[in-house]
């Protein structure tokens, strides 16, 4: 089916915020001695700075500093409110709060425990991406919320496959920079993880990669940012960081969730990794979990296998489950079943009868003993988890969007309408994302809730989604 996306710049005139909207905003902040650093009609953003006691006198909040595990953070009580009348204008109030908000989703394998580890452009081979394409004319946005690349390691990585470096470029988001740590076990490794997988994968791809702080703001900025970044214009972009449903407020996730429907209507998809703690993610409360923002209904779920192939033949693959680490999935708690899911056969929610947009959409080789080598801070690394799986398909992504001529958007509704034929995806029916007593989901025949529809069959893929046009 053709489908017709917006410009930038169309989108911003048909949908951006309306300038008098966006002035009683700044009126009221300038009101209650706040200044306006920023207003975006495209992004239907104001951003604001001044004193503490100012911002608790203009949203009736209080704020106090509160220490967690990795330091301390500022944080809020009472509910943020605004004006009677601005509530129609105003979707939600970040920046209070700058606790870190979400976690990456990598695991680096025990060297002794590897019994298989890929080049990312050997696992897009043996995934049989699009012969001759090499993402000429794309961009993939990456989503960090720490760490850095050096430019050092990527001449290492990329000169050890024959490949030339990418191009690579970093934005800067709320005062987020490319900053690397040195710690090759750190948010570097998700970094460099995400840049190498989409370099090797798409060599020709532009890479732009989005840097802010890991709060609720800095995540919504960086998303918004990416989507109506006219000067690099991604046509896709990869996700790695999230976290459990019930650790995000109900105006983030709206937010959220409406960036991504943004980026849907521009024709940019989405990719985000589904989590790396099997079907609690990593709650222990003893229910089942889905991570957010891969249970966005706007956003392509990535959930994890474990791959084992013979040169280019797959031989077996499974629900990556190992090593205390295992794919995300279930069933959401906050967003209701997509009507593109009516058909996949979703089940109720292991927590009980609900039955909500099922997690996650596709999947790919996510097991570090199966994992991707890549180089980060000089050192050489089997790395795995879902992270690497949302760059995986966003590569694949640029790909189809340079062999068709046009990007292919939001993929989901075209995905699941695909499933039936059976020869885009391969169906994954073995495994279990449960570990240890914590309940789970077991792979089958069909969608299920550890890798969706499947792995990816990249040449048919392609095939299939140009007969839709």
């Amino acid at each position: 089916m053709e489908r017709e996306y917006l410009s930038r710049t169309a989108f911003a005139t048909a949908h951006g915020a309306d300038p008098d909207e966006l002035a009683r905003v700044e009126e009221f902040a300038r009101s209650h001695h706040l200044a306006v650093a920023e207003s975006s009609a495209e992004r239907r953003s104001v951003v604001l700075t001044g004193r503490a006691a100012d911002a608790c006198a203009a949203f009736s909040v209080e704020l106090g500093q509160y220490r967690h595990a990795a330091g301390t953070y500022r944080g809020r009580d009472g509910l943020v409110s605004v004006p009677e009348e601005l509530e129609p204008l105003v979707e939600g109030v970040f920046g209070l709060d700058n606790r870190p908000q979400a976690r990456t989703h990598f695991r680096i394998a025990d060297p002794d425990a590897v019994t298989a580890s890929f080049p990312p452009n050997e696992v897009s081979s043996i995934y049989r991406f699009p012969a001759g394409a090499t993402g000429q004319g794309e961009c993939v946005g990456i989503i960090e919320l720490g760490g850095g690349y050096r430019q050092a390691d990527l001449d290492t990585f990329f000169g050890q496959l024959g490949l030339g470096n990418p191009g690579v470029t970093a934005v800067a988001v709320d005062g987020g920079a490319n900053a690397p740590t040195g710690d090759p076990s750190g948010p570097d490794a998700e970094v460099m993880l995400d840049i190498e997988i989409v370099g090797a994968v798409a060599p020709d791809a532009r890479i732009a990669v989005y840097f802010a702080p890991n709060t609720d703001q800095g995540f919504l900025d960086a998303v918004t940012t990416a989507v109506h970044d006219q000067a690099n214009a991604p046509s896709v972009i990869s996700i790695s960081w999230g976290g459990p449903e019930s650790s995000w407020t109900a105006q983030a996730q709206r937010a959220l969730d409406q960036a991504f429907a943004d980026a849907a209507a521009l024709g940019v998809t989405v990719c985000v990794a589904s989590g790396d703690s099997g079907a609690d993610d990593g709650v222990g409360d003893g229910k089942a979990h889905v991570d957010f923002p891969a249970s966005s209904p706007h956003a392509l779920a990535c959930g994890g296998t474990r791959l084992e192939a013979s040169g280019t033949t797959i031989t077996a693959e499974t629900v990556w489950n190992s090593g205390g680490g295992a794919t995300g999935g279930g069933v959401s708690d906050t967003f209701a079943l997509p009507s593109w899911q009516d058909a996949a056969s979703i089940p109720p929610s292991i927590n009980g009868n609900r039955v909500g947009r099922g997690v996650p959409d596709i999947a790919g080789n996510a097991d570090p003993v199966t994992g991707y080598r890549i180089e980060v801070d000089g050192q050489q690394s089997t790395v795995g988890g879902t992270s690497a799986v949302a760059p995986l398909w966003a590569g694949l992504v640029a790909l189809v969007n340079e062999k068709l001529g046009k990007p292919v958007g939001f993929l989901n509704p075209a995905l699941y309408g695909l499933a039936a034929g059976g020869a885009a995806l391969r169906d994954v029916t073995s495994g279990t994302n449960a570990l240890g007593s914590t309940p789970g989901y077991t792979a089958g025949t069909g969608w299920d809730a550890c890798t969706g529809l499947g792995s990816p069959e990249g040449q048919a893929l392609l095939d299939a989604l140009a007969a839709q046009t």
